[in-house]
């Protein structure tokens, strides 16, 4: 199935999707290539907001640019894979039958497929700026995330490793 139908169908069944991804057996190269997506479209979610604090401050868009590139690209995916870890050490304490790789796969997943919200509130960051309007996107991108990765990780776990 295609990744836009994927992220689509997540929006309904999380679970579902996830069993399907995991179904295919493990590809680590498929579940690198989603972190990836998944961190480059919210830096590029950041830029709006970048490209306002920039004007309003009067600071150089390069600098907040770069900055944000380096946490995106090269820091997170590294804190990602730790949290993943962890996810799956307190899912076996929960009687997890999943593997690590089933636990990174529900993370990077929920990361990639709540990216349609996060870029909406990188566009209302940017030309609305801080206000209501940008903490009810940021809070519906928070749910969603929040629930593809549960779900994710609830199906995960219940497949054996």
């Amino acid at each position: 199935m295609a990744v836009t139908r994927n992220i689509t169908a997540t929006y309904r069944n999380p679970g579902k999707v996830l069993r399907g991804m995991l179904s295919l057996g493990p590809r680590e190269d498929r579940a690198l290539a989603y972190l990836m997506a998944g961190c480059v479209i919210v830096f590029v979610a950041q830029m709006p907001r970048l490209a306002r604090e920039a004007h309003i401050e009067g600071t150089e868009l390069n600098m907040l640019l770069g900055a944000s590139l380096m946490a995106w690209v090269f820091i997170a995916p590294l804190m990602l894979y730790c949290l993943a870890a962890a996810s799956h050490v307190v899912a076996k304490l929960f009687r997890g039958r999943g593997s690590y790789y089933g636990a990174r796969l529900a993370l990077f997943w929920a990361l990639l497929a709540a990216s349609p919200l996060m870029l909406l509130n990188g566009l209302v960051a940017g030309f609305i700026g801080p206000g209501l309007e940008l903490q009810i996107v940021g809070f519906v991108w928070f749910l969603a995330f929040v629930w593809f990765w549960v779900g994710g990780l609830i199906a995960a776990e219940r497949m054996p490793g």
